[in-house]
């Protein structure tokens, strides 16, 4: 991956030369998430096309630009929107702002997204911490040749999500008194949503919702060296015995309802890098 060292350098130092400041944490909003981007203090805008070699967000409610700034009093680096391979992008693609991050100076990845509940026992509007995942993506960051300098050839994925920040994560939820399961995800291609079938077959094999985002992300974090906290937003339920239309326009808009008790865990997590 020689020329993806020579891309993140040159996105990084667009991104410096504009923000001076070493983030902290980098953060990634998802589906109708992107609100939280308002609490950034400070806060500087980068639109993706301004930066080298970074592809467009195209998705429903992705907003297109990094934000940079003060959140819970942690310098940050947010994405308003992500990229996914339904647009067409491949994995390392995808991940390549994870790696400026990174280069930045971050060592903390927070990850959002808004997912399909397959797990009976969730509801809509419910926040799941994500404990682990399934990669049905048929896609992976590491293909190619490795450099060793971003990180190491097999990266190892017994527990990409970060136990002490999944903890505190929960306690959080519990302390502002809503609702917060931990659970897996699989990830899918999409961009259509899943049959019946594929429910039954994802709650078979331990998923409890499912995504078109997140796990590449994860990956290259892991590759690269951060802790990773992941949070997901049902925002619709996929109960192949009680099937229900699912609409992008629907989901958008659960996730958005949804956005405070996401941004709370957020911010605590932020709050407690400070002490």
């Amino acid at each position: 991956m020689p020329e993806l060292s020579a891309q993140i350098d040159d996105a990084a130092a667009v991104v410096a030369s504009r923000w001076p400041d070493t983030p902290r944490a980098g953060l990634i909003l998802g589906t109708g998430l992107s609100e939280m981007a308002s609490h950034i203090e400070s806060r500087i805008t980068l639109p993706y096309d301004a930066l080298p070699h970074f592809p467009q967000a195209t998705a429903m409610s992705h907003e297109g630009q990094l934000s940079c700034g003060m959140l819970s009093g942690v310098p940050v680096i947010a994405m308003e929107g992500r990229f996914h391979l339904y647009e067409g992008y491949t994995a390392r693609q995808i991940t390549l702002p994870v790696r400026v991050m990174k280069a930045l100076g971050a060592d903390l990845l927070i990850v959002s997204n808004a997912s399909g509940g397959v797990h009976p026992g969730y509801k809509q509007g419910d926040i799941v911490v994500i404990d682990d995942h399934i990669n049905l993506l048929g896609d992976n960051p590491l293909f190619g040749i490795n450099d060793d300098s971003l990180g190491p050839r097999f990266p190892d994925m017994s527990a990409p999500y970060d136990r002490g920040l999944i903890e505190q994560a929960l306690e959080i939820s519990r302390r502002e008194n809503f609702v917060a399961h931990r659970g897996v995800y699989a990830a899918m291609t999409g961009p259509n949503y899943e049959t019946r079938a594929e429910y039954r077959f994802l709650r078979r094999i331990g998923a409890d919702v499912v995504g078109m985002s997140t796990v590449p992300e994860v990956i290259a974090a892991i590759h690269t060296g951060l802790s990773v906290l992941a949070l997901s937003t049902v925002a619709n339920m996929c109960l192949p015995d009680a099937p229900a239309t699912t609409q992008g326009e629907d989901v958008v808009k659960v996730a958005r309802m949804a956005e405070p008790k996401l941004r709370a865990i957020v911010m605590g997590v932020l709050a407690q890098e400070t002490t």
